[in-house]
């Protein structure tokens, strides 16, 4: 088929481990014609700016084109708007069976419906990433921007998407409960983890490199997490301190990400250089070999794609408990923690590293199920429901 990615809430960057890099990667790869309509912003160090290149074919075939913003205005205006400059002509000269648009929020949405008026016979799909954790947080958010401006959006496209993706059962809800999308149209799709980065990190000898870096034995327990430390994830600052305060020269911690400038100097305090360390910003796929390198993953504060990417490769996880975010429990791969609470985190912490039936189970069960998680399944899943619909394949 001919697949159209639609990248126009924020942007597309090469090299990050992000659903759309890798949902296009592998539609590729599979035989499909791969366009990606984006923007002209790319992320650097978490913070969106205007990208150097203007369109390029990717390494995997996939071909990438960029649309400036309609309106002269600061991006921080532009990205609540979403309208650009030749989209519908793009459309146009793609041609395409299937449409992916990622997320919802962008006025533009209207011309792709627009365009599915004049082809019906296409297929449109289009996910969700927004839920109460990440947006919506306050009462003008939830009530006025997602509660009536983005909702009147979706009603109006509704009817000409074939399917909503909420790529976790928190986003199915905001769907159905903020959005008003009717159920049966609502479906999962997980993110996960890339089939390559895997296998090239569960190696003994990418284990063990990552392990010698660091100074870290190879018969230690070794814990690690990534993602931001910011006000919305302090909770990485008690795993940090439960650490710290669990007596057991064999456990080490390992935290990568990037820190809030006013929590910079609280989270160096906590690291020893030995037992608990800090080492910056993970490039590219350094997370896979990072992650391989553990014996548990923890993730003590709100939902990442690590807890995904972990998931697809077979690593026992500690998370945090949130409502519509357990889908990567698959009956025993992974602990939640209830509380934001340096004891429960000591506690939990030890049961596994105490306990060597329990650890194994847990190891067992996240081996068994990773599958699941892995991009080349999700790729595939995701455009099932076209294949039938463009009459391309059963």
């Amino acid at each position: 088929m001919k697949i159209a990615h639609i990248c126009l809430t924020g942007g597309y960057t090469e090299g990050i481990n992000y659903q759309e890099n890798y949902l296009t990667k592998y539609h590729s790869l599979a035989g499909n014609d791969v366009t990606v309509i984006t923007t002209q912003y790319c992320l650097d160090k978490n913070v969106w700016s205007e990208c150097s290149d203007t369109g390029y074919v990717n390494k995997y075939g996939v071909k990438v084109i960029r649309l400036p913003y309609l309106f002269k205005i600061p991006y921080r205006l532009n990205k609540h708007i979403g309208k650009f400059k030749g989209l519908s002509e793009e459309l146009k000269n793609i041609e395409p069976d299937l449409i992916f648009v990622h997320n919802c929020q962008f006025l533009d949405f209207l011309k792709i419906a627009s365009y599915k008026k004049n082809h019906m016979d296409i297929c449109i799909v289009a996910d969700n990433h927004s839920d109460f954790s990440n947006s919506a947080r306050n009462w003008p958010a939830k009530n006025i921007l997602y509660g009536v401006y983005w909702k009147r959006l979706v009603k109006r496209v509704e009817k000409y998407v074939d399917r909503f993706y909420g790529v976790i059962p928190a986003r199915e809800d905001f769907l159905k409960n903020v959005y008003g999308v009717p159920s049966e149209k609502v479906q999962l799709l997980v993110m996960g983890a890339d089939d390559e980065g895997v296998k090239n990190s569960l190696t003994e000898k990418s284990k063990k490199e990552i392990r010698d870096r660091y100074q870290i034995p190879q018969n230690a327990f070794l814990i690690i997490t990534g993602g931001k430390i910011d006000r919305f994830k302090m909770q990485t600052l008690l795993l940090m301190q439960a650490i710290k305060e669990i007596s057991n020269p064999d456990l080490y911690l390992i935290v990568f990400g990037s820190i809030e400038e006013e929590l910079k100097k609280q989270a160096l305090s906590l690291c020893d250089s030995t037992h608990i360390q800090y080492i910056g910003w993970a490039q590219g796929d350094d997370s896979y070999k990072y992650f391989a390198a553990s014996d548990l993953a923890v993730f003590p504060g709100r939902h990442s794609v690590y807890w995904e990417e972990v998931a697809g490769m077979g690593i026992p996880m500690v998370c945090k408990y949130w409502n519509g975010t357990t889908h990567v429990d698959k009956g025993g791969n992974v602990i939640f923690l209830q509380n934001d609470s340096v004891e429960e985190i000591k506690e939990v912490i030890e049961s596994i590293i105490t306990d060597s039936e329990k650890y194994a189970n847990m190891k067992n069960t996240a081996e068994n199920c990773r599958k699941e998680f892995l991009y080349s399944s999700i790729s595939a899943r995701s455009i099932e429901l076209c294949g039938r619909t463009t009459g391309e394949k059963e």
